[in-house]
């Protein structure tokens, strides 16, 4: 009878699993079996990062990877807040210089329109070693080992782990020069190329003989930076750089804290342009290479990527000061230990938010953000309007980590688009009548639980520049009643649809629907629920909204283009002051014309006077009134649906250490560390698998299947017996 052998191999290994049900490792744990307790941290990405070439790169998702990788000349205190800079790969803060129109040094105290030129002298450290990588390895002689690349190398290869051989060599001046020449390369495209040109003297011009130098070159051929000068940057010696700026720019300081001002090793630059590397995505835009405490070791941009520790980093301590609360919290707890803690950082993207808040409860995730879906699970809010933890997350031993995040959320507004945009009041009445009828304070409430407020201007919380009360409002789009900001009436934006000359959403000339169309991320604004709002937002005003949603890169593709009409968008500080906001707005940063990070193209020359005059002063009440004026142009314009600024709210689970809130700092891996043996110990605890309904679906297999089995049985011996009689 095959039939009953085939239920009996079935049923005993069945019985088998479930009596095994409760030993080893969890079933459902989606790491390798030899990281159980391996001192690794496990997070998740959303959008795939775009570029990790430290001069192109401007993205939020990459500066995740990239900060761990390049280490710049200065960076910030971890703990300390008000934010401090520090030395980083500089072996002490610039010394800054400062000139007058006749060459004389100027005292610190000396007023900006008194400054000629600023010099910032850049000590480096020594004995700093770049990661182990091809491009510095070197055959016997000395000479490159695949510069040029040897024959049947490249063929074969996929990653950079396919070339076997690796060198390095110690940093020096001239990776920082480099890196600036880089800037103005024609074929980089640099964001902040046209920002940098408004100070550093020539950076202009070498782009514009960059550009003349690439068209005399074969097509991909490799464009050597060194013969160029840049007339700004100066070598003193090895170890010393020295950077000329046009004017007071105090700024300057925090942008040495980004990667944009990271060193990149000519070496490097020659190896990922040798013909057919791009090809095979083996590009310095693909791998960085830098002197940081993580090195990139695996790059899937659609499904995961892997930092682990550089072997050559020059190593840092923990630090032993912070913000009065810090000791409490046992942010202190590591004072004087060697970083980084973390061997490597497994990140796993994610596109949807629900598996990755199953896989965090699960324990497969060390943090997570808290979105509208999960937050009645994750957090509860006392009658008293206090934020707390949910019991089951206590349970858990999460932690709630909550800060005020230095970033505004908006929906701009193409300034090129032939309807929306422009200077004319028809335009200027429809964004303004669209800004009143969008309720962001409804927004808050539905989508972010209430984590956040709304924006009067670009400008957030805890940024200079930012003013509670009356004084505060966007006066185009609330009046202050009762204390309170409180948005103008829908009325009046039917009154300025009107007036532009869409009365009941119509255009008053042809009678055809005024259609919206909308530019957004499918994990954004994409999302239904979020289409769903907004359109009645805008049925409120009889106006159609039509949202294409698309992936970051596109939608990037798009704006530089300036093929959007509407957008969603969102910045996070690099630095906290006011000028990184504002610029944002800036006529010469226009993303058309100068592939700057002025997305809405927005143009005024009165505005961009006063930037000009604001951007470089102290804070006090000069700057401050200067930035009131620069908001009520602004705020008349309507070049933005002023939307929100963000609270943030971070889940984190016991093991992980010392993760303090900052958005503005970014090289924040080095500092964590995990309790490997604790987490591993709670995967186990919380995956135990349900196996009940496998031991009842087996009993009740055995069950049926016995009864035939033991006639079976006794017909077989029946069987015998009747033979041997026979035989007998």
């Amino acid at each position: 009878m095959p039939c009953l052998r085939r239920s009996l191999r079935f049923v005993l290994p069945l019985l088998a699993v479930v009596a095994l049900g409760g030993c080893g490792r969890a079933w459902n744990d989606p790491y390798p079996v030899d990281e159980g307790t391996a001192n690794v941290l496990y997070s998740a990405f959303t959008n795939r990062p775009k570029h990790l070439d430290p001069v192109q790169s401007y993205a939020e998702d990459e500066a995740t990877f990239l900060y761990q990788i390049y280490e710049p000349p200065l960076q910030y205190h971890y703990l300390k807040r008000p934010f401090e800079l520090i030395p980083g790969a500089a072996a002490s803060l610039p010394v800054i210089t400062r000139y007058d129109h006749g060459g004389r040094v100027l005292p610190e105290s000396a007023p900006n329109d008194q400054v000629s030129y600023s010099i910032y002298e850049v000590q480096i450290r020594q004995g700093v070693l770049f990661q182990p990588h091809a491009a510095f390895a070197t055959k016997a002689d000395g000479s490159p080992a695949y510069v040029p690349m040897p024959p049947g190398v490249l063929e074969n290869a996929a990653t950079m782990a396919d070339f076997p051989l690796t060198g390095t060599r110690e940093l020096t001046a001239d990776d920082f020069i480099y890196q600036l020449k880089r800037l103005a390369h024609p074929h980089l495209h640099s964001p902040i190329l046209e920002l940098m040109g408004g100070y550093i003297p020539g950076l202009k011009r070498l782009h514009e003989t960059l550009v003349d130098a690439a068209r005399k070159l074969p097509e991909g051929a490799w464009l050597d930076l060194d013969p160029f000068a840049l007339d700004g940057v100066e070598r003193v010696d090895r170890y010393t750089y020295r950077i000329r700026i046009e004017g007071a720019y105090p700024q300057l300081l925090y942008w040495m804290t980004m990667q944009f001002f990271a060193p990149v090793a000519r070496e490097v630059d020659r190896f990922f342009s040798q013909p057919g590397m791009a090809e095979k995505n083996l590009t310095l835009d693909w791998w960085p290479v830098g002197t940081g405490p993580y090195m990139l070791v695996e790059n899937d941009p659609n499904a995961r990527m892997v930092l682990a520790r550089n072997p050559n980093y020059r190593g840092e301590t923990y630090p032993c000061e912070g913000a009065p609360e810090d000791a409490a919290e046992g942010l202190l707890a590591d004072c004087g230990a060697r970083i980084p803690f973390i061997d490597r950082a497994v990140f796993t993207r994610e596109k949807e938010s629900i598996p990755y808040w199953t896989k965090f409860l699960q324990g497969y995730y060390d943090a997570s953000g808290v979105s509208s879906d999960n937050f009645d699970q994750a957090v509860q809010m006392s009658s008293s309007g206090e934020v707390g933890l949910s019991d089951e997350m206590r349970d858990k031993g999460i932690e709630l980590v909550t800060s005020v995040a230095p970033t505004v959320m908006y929906m701009g507004f193409n300034m090129r688009d032939p309807v929306v945009g422009g200077d004319s009041e028809r335009a200027r009445k429809l964004r303004l009548a669209l800004s009143i009828a969008i309720d962001q304070e409804e927004f808050i409430s539905v989508f972010l639980n209430g984590r956040g407020t709304s924006a009067m201007h670009p400008v957030p919380p805890g940024i200079f520049g930012n003013e509670a009360g009356e004084a505060g409002i966007n006066p185009e789009v609330y009046t202050w009643q009762d204390g309170q900001a409180v948005r103008k009436p829908v009325a009046v934006a039917r009154q300025l649809l009107a007036e532009a000359g869409y009365p009941g959403g119509r255009d008053a000339q042809s009678g055809e629907p005024l259609v919206m169309h909308l530019d957004t991320t499918s994990s954004g604004l994409g999302e239904k629920a979020y289409v769903d709002w907004l359109t009645k937002q805008l049925r409120k005003i009889d106006l159609q909204l039509v949202v294409r949603a698309t992936d970051w890169n596109r939608l990037q593709d798009k704006l530089r283009k300036g093929n959007a009409q509407l957008f969603y968008m969102g910045w996070n500080a690099d630095y906290p002051d006011p000028e990184n906001f504002y610029f944002l707005l800036y006529g010469p940063q226009g993303r058309v014309k100068s592939q700057g990070e002025n997305a809405a193209n927005y143009e005024n020359a009165e505005f961009d006077r006063l930037f000009e005059q604001m951007k470089a002063m102290r804070n006090g009440p000069e700057r401050l009134a200067i930035i009131r004026r620069m908001n009520r142009i602004v705020q008349h314009d309507a070049p933005w649906i002023w939307g929100l600024h963000q609270k943030a709210y971070v889940l984190q689970h016991g093991w992980l250490k010392n993760r303090k809130p900052g958005k503005i700092i970014r090289n924040t891996l080095k500092y964590q560390r995990v309790d490997a043996a604790a987490r591993a110990r709670l995967r186990t605890e919380w995956n135990q698998p349900v196996v009940w309904p496998l031991a009842l679906i087996g009993g009740v297999l055995l069950l049926t299947v016995w009864p035939a089995v033991r006639r079976y049985r006794q017909h077989e011996r029946q069987t015998i017996r009747v033979a041997a009689a026979g035989e007998g």
